[in-house]
């Protein structure tokens, strides 16, 4: 008997599920989410022929399920779940072990192919495995896209007498949720991408940077790394510290997280110099984000050629998508880089859950563009986005029907920024206050307030010195470029 133990199932009534199991005398082992968030609870069963799932599975549900012997024709089986096609079309590499087994399992970590990618690092150099993560094509996860392969050779050749690798879990963007799912359901997975960071570049300590929100992948990620280091997956040659955030979303951007752990206001720091010659302490440092991290271990067991062999253009192996919003099926969805916005939000997501046509759609959390209709055969992929005024991000994509006010979702962007940024950057700490003020002026009906949007929007764009405030013009220029009418019809009313 499997139960979820992951936060979105808990937040629907998963831990009631498997009390109520345990307490009928069923064996429950509690694993991750399988990411098909409008099934949860979904519990699974093992039978002959593989797991049978049972959907949306309630504390009132459990006497009966347990009556029927767990039939595949009960009213909540979902028949086997390797079946569904929203699990059949995927392409599960770092997700692969997530909501399989317990994720606090070594054993079971192993079983699944566990640990093969960092036995395969100590059987080389380490220049030999930053050619390795190069040559895949990996790039951060994080937002920028920058490639890993570069950045670990940057810190690999810098002479120091301590370097670090550190783990950016601060995971803030609205719709965003694949780290923590990755956490709660697979830890081990991050720990050894780490390990093998550590040995690519000479580092022997990190730091995973996890945002305070998260309690239940502090409380699985704290005994993961005890276990690791009992079993000898941390020694003394590495080892890795777990360090909580404080809400702050600047502390995103990897130099203002690096000001963070140092014990400071997370600020941002100018750069030059790159937290790769200085980053924590002044010492050489790789950041990189949960997923970067995590897809290293599959790189290392497989081959940099497998993983390259994924994806399009510069965009290489696979995109792990976020679906939320105004959708029918929202949840976790790990494909090859190159599928369009209209198959993921109408193919594998449904369309929107109210039924309603789909309006806007927003990728790249907060700051990303919101971008039209007309623009859902964009392929998901860095270059894609970026030639209509988008970006990916760390893959989040918000759905909204015709309901929404494109004018008050501009609006939000500013507000967002006013209130999140850290206050180094007067065209981001002013600006963005001032974007609020003439949003709102719009939305009053004053007229020749856009052309002062505008000016403002670029300004933040050209001066800014950090990712936050130059990229809050683009959901406010999306909107002003794309949904026009709303901005008029505030204006005339």
């Amino acid at each position: 008997m499997f139960v979820p133990g992951d936060a979105a199932a808990r937040s629907v009534g998963a831990e009631a599920v498997a009390l109520a199991f345990a307490a009928s005398g069923m064996e429950v082992v509690r694993t991750g989410s399988r990411g098909m968030l409008w099934l949860e609870p979904l519990v699974e069963v093992e039978g002959a022929d593989g797991r049978v799932g049972f959907r949306n599975v309630r504390a009132a549900d459990v006497a009966g399920l347990v009556a029927s012997g767990f039939g595949g024709g009960h009213a909540l089986s979902v028949g086997r779940v390797e079946d569904l096609p929203w699990l059949a079309r995927q392409s599960r590499l770092t997700f692969a072990r997530v909501g399989v087994a317990d994720p606090l399992s070594l054993a079971a970590y192993r079983a699944q192919g566990g640990l093969a990618g960092l036995e395969a690092a100590r059987g080389l150099a380490p220049d030999a495995i930053v050619a390795a993560v190069t040559s895949s094509g990996l790039r951060g996860r994080g937002g920028a896209g920058f490639p890993t392969g570069v950045k670990w050779r940057t810190v690999a050749g810098a002479v120091a007498d301590q370097k670090y690798v550190v783990c950016n879990a601060d995971e803030g963007d609205s719709g965003t949720f694949a780290d923590r799912m990755l956490i709660e359901g697979d830890p081990f997975v991050l720990i050894e991408g780490m390990v093998i960071a550590g040995l690519a570049v000479g580092a022997s300590q990190g730091f995973i940077y996890l945002r305070s929100e998260y309690p239940q992948a502090e409380r699985v990620l704290r005994a993961a790394l005890e276990i690791a280091r009992a079993e000898g997956v941390l020694a003394a040659g590495f080892d890795i510290e777990l360090r909580m955030g404080a809400g702050s979303y600047i502390c995103g951007e990897e130099t203002a997280l690096l000001e963070s752990l140092e014990g400071r206001r997370g600020v941002v720091r100018a750069k030059p110099p790159l937290p790769a010659l200085q980053g924590l302490f002044g010492k050489p440092t790789v950041v990189n984000n949960v997923l970067s991290l995590a897809a290293v271990p599959w790189i290392l067991a497989h081959g940099a050629e497998a993983y390259a062999a994924l994806g399009t253009g510069r965009s290489r192996g696979t995109l792990v998508v976020q679906l939320a919003g105004n959708v029918k099926r929202g949840g976790l969805f790990e494909l090859p880089f190159g599928v369009s916005l209209r198959e993921v939000i109408e193919d594998i997501g449904g369309g929107t859950r109210s039924g309603r046509p789909v309006r806007a759609v927003q990728v790249g959390g907060p700051l990303g563009a919101y971008l039209p209709v007309s623009r859902l055969d964009t392929a998901l992929d860095y270059e894609a986005l970026a030639a209509v005024g988008g970006m990916l991000g760390h893959g989040g994509i918000v759905v909204f029907d015709d309901t929404v006010d494109m004018a008050k979702q501009a609006r939000f962007a500013f507000e967002f920024c006013a209130k999140e940024s850290c206050g180094k950057c007067t065209p981001c700490r002013i600006g963005a206050v001032r974007g609020v003020e003439v949003v709102d002026r719009i939305i009053a009906g004053k007229a020749g307030e856009i052309a002062v949007l505008e000016d403002l929007a670029a300004l933040m764009t050209d001066a800014s010195l950090c990712a936050m405030g130059g990229l809050t013009p683009l959901p406010v220029m999306s909107a002003l470029k794309h949904f026009p009418e709303d901005f008029r019809r505030a204006l005339a009313a």
